[in-house]
């Protein structure tokens, strides 16, 4: 067996954009040399997904708006929405990305456990982009599987700053997905949906306010929805210098959470797939080095 769980990566994964752009488009490229650096995908080195084709987006989003993004056809108002300029390049790049989370939502049901190196867009609805998120990666991997009878039901862990609205508005009235997203009250989106359970902490929650919440609610939600895979979202915009979060977790606070919720699915033989979520920081390498906490701590938790 090898001593490193699946770690899903593409070129694609960062799309050209415009100079000045607000969204830090290389960390992705910059996450996987970290990752390699340290070894991290051991000696198979990452597995390249396949872009997501067209019938499997249509499980999570309208027919118009995949081939909006696709044919880059998108009406004004949503690209304003989504922040990032509608063409070839972001479509290719959310293609690949969700097809990352779909593959390491595979071969967390084989190994038990499987991170991509994008993925968490959570702000996506069935019919439009927002916030930096094209497609629902989580959202479209879940319906798959359950398409396929893979699993039956799915518990989606969003611990990014910012609330899962649109995998919260995706799966509205859906039993087969549980949606548990825990963000900072304040903080985008300003009109929040109603998942399965929300948790909205104070602005500055800390990594001890933080970590005592999250240890009062996970063990409970695993044995309460019984799932047959976890989908983590493992934002780290939680941190203190996230330029777009209102929280003040630590590098080792975040740490300590991805060991958690890692920990607690894996003890439970429950199949975990972490996905890197949001992250702010005009600092490259540092939001790399903070990114690629969850991987490393994949790897440590997997080789015991």
């Amino acid at each position: 067996m090898s001593l490193s769980p699946p770690v899903i990566h593409h070129p694609a994964f960062r799309a050209e954009m415009p100079a000045g752009h607000r969204f830090p488009m290389d960390k992705f490229s910059r996450l996987a040399s970290v990752l390699e650096a340290e070894g991290v995908p051991g000696s198979e080195g990452f597995v390249k997904p396949e872009f997501i084709d067209v019938e499997t987006l249509k499980l999570a989003h309208t027919e118009d708006y995949v081939r909006g993004v696709i044919e880059l056809s998108l009406p004004a108002d949503v690209i304003r929405r989504i922040g990032m300029p509608n063409t070839d390049s972001v479509a290719t790049r959310a293609r690949a990305a969700t097809g990352g989370t779909l593959l390491a939502a595979r071969l967390a049901l084989e190994h038990g456990i499987a991170c991509n190196t994008a993925g968490g867009s959570h702000h996506a609805s069935a019919e439009s982009g927002a916030g930096f998120c094209v497609f629902n990666d989580v959202a479209v991997a879940a319906r798959r599987l359950l398409a396929e009878g893979a699993i039956g039901q799915a518990l989606v862990v969003d611990l990014d700053v910012h609330q899962g609205d649109g995998t919260a508005r995706i799966f509205e009235g859906d039993p087969s997905v549980f949606t548990f997203s825990m963000h900072a009250e304040k903080n985008f989106p300003h009109r929040k949906a109603v998942s399965d359970l929300d948790v909205e902490l104070a602005d500055g929650t800390g990594d001890q306010a933080y970590l005592e919440k999250l240890e009062e609610i996970l063990p409970a939600l695993l044995g309460s929805v019984r799932p047959d895979i976890v989908f983590f979202n493992a934002g780290v915009d939680p941190h203190a210098d996230d330029k777009l979060g209102r929280l003040s977790l630590t590098d080792d606070g975040l740490a300590r959470r991805e060991a958690y919720v890692l920990g607690a699915c894996l003890s439970l033989e429950i199949p975990v797939v972490g996905v890197i979520g949001g992250g702010y920081d005009a600092d490259i390498d540092r939001l790399a080095a903070r990114h690629a906490i969850l991987h490393r701590t994949a790897k440590s938790l997997y080789s015991r």
